[in-house]
């Protein structure tokens, strides 16, 4: 979904946001095709330490032993906490601070990250401090892939220099179904050393799995419920489609009737509405994007027409994780949420 206060262009990066080592650590090195899926499991050996990973770029980085000095995107970031591995700096929405007291709170990307215990390089979209991220000496560098090769929240203007420092994964946060990127994220986390079979872990798939099925039987009983995902952005409603978002994919796959927009920008993700058409496309249920720098139901109040769709007047508005952490613990949740959503909506339009 669309974020206008980071929009540039009509690309997903715009709307949305609305080597070696130098000597910086192990000699690490990136190499491999380009094949989407990324599917090769990861590998590390036990006996000589050694570790590589394919990442979804169809790249393979290896290393003499796993990197322990990890930057990643924040919510990466935040997925590989819940599986059980730490890193040392982050960027992308980390904390909002509080104008008057200044005091900084974690932003729903950061998930359960100690947000005093990392170094935060970057805050906002287009923010990466190269020389702080120098001093932080990473062995490797992880973040999410929206477009092929499109490193998410590593300005364009600065890809090839932060690249030189440090070799780089990325995983998908779209295109692949929500289960698959999970897996994919667990499996990083197992090449980097860790537990994924822990009790928690396996309680946290389970929780994850029970809620899949629970959606799936919502969807099935409430079959004629329109859900649609939307946005809110001082100029602009955006109605997102469900097939490249991991999580609608998801959802559609679950058999939620999911409203899909017939105009797309050029990358195929939303079709933006003047708030005068708000109400062209008939909806029983509204996901909204909750992410930092969008509208929100309160905000959105001063807006007329919102306050006459037949979804908001029944009270049938649910938030809308856009960007999740892909973590069971995590997700579990926004499954949770959807099918309560789903269990309890009206016919309203």
């Amino acid at each position: 979904m669309p974020s206008t206060a980071r929009a540039t262009h009509l690309t997903r990066r715009g709307l949305l946001a609305a080597g070696g080592a130098l000597g910086l650590g192990a000699a690490l090195v990136a190499c491999g095709g380009d094949k989407k899926d990324g599917a090769a499991a990861p590998s590390a050996s036990a006996k000589s330490g050694s570790w590589e990973f394919k990442d979804d770029r169809g790249l393979t980085v290896k290393a003499k032993s796993a990197p322990k000095r990890i930057v990643a995107f924040t919510g990466t970031a935040a997925a590989l906490h819940d599986f059980g591995i730490e890193v040392v700096g982050v960027f992308g929405p980390t904390y909002v601070e509080d104008p008057k007291t200044k005091e900084k709170k974690p932003d729903v990307q950061a998930g359960d990250l100690d947000i005093t215990k990392v170094k935060v390089i970057g805050n906002v979209w287009g923010e990466f401090k190269i020389e702080e991220y120098l001093k932080l000496q990473p062995e490797v560098l992880i973040t999410d892939m929206w477009e092929k090769n499109d490193l998410w929240y590593v300005p364009a203007e600065q890809k090839d220099k932060i690249l030189k420092i440090a070799p780089s994964v990325a995983l998908w946060a779209s295109d692949l179904s929500m289960p698959a990127v999970l897996q994919r994220h667990a499996d990083l986390a197992a090449s980097l050393g860790a537990d994924v079979q822990t009790a928690q872990i396996k309680a946290d798939k389970a929780r994850f799995e029970a809620a899949a099925e629970r959606v799936r039987k919502a969807a099935k009983g409430k079959k004629d419920i329109k859900v649609l995902i939307g946005s809110g952005s001082p100029d602009l409603f955006y109605v997102s489609t469900p097939v490249r978002p991991t999580d609608t994919l998801f959802f559609k796959e679950l058999g939620v009737n999911l409203v899909v927009p017939t105009k797309l920008d050029q990358g195929g993700w939303f079709e933006g509405l003047s708030w005068e058409n708000v109400d062209k496309y008939k909806a029983d249920v509204i996901m909204l994007d909750n992410r930092t720098g969008t509208l929100q139901p309160e905000q959105l109040k001063a807006k007329p027409t919102w306050g006459a769709l037949p979804a908001v007047k029944a009270g049938q508005v649910i938030p809308r994780v856009t960007e999740p952490v892909y973590s069971y613990a995590k997700c579990a949740p926004l499954l949770e949420d959807l099918a309560k959503a789903l269990e309890n909506a009206k016919k309203v339009s």
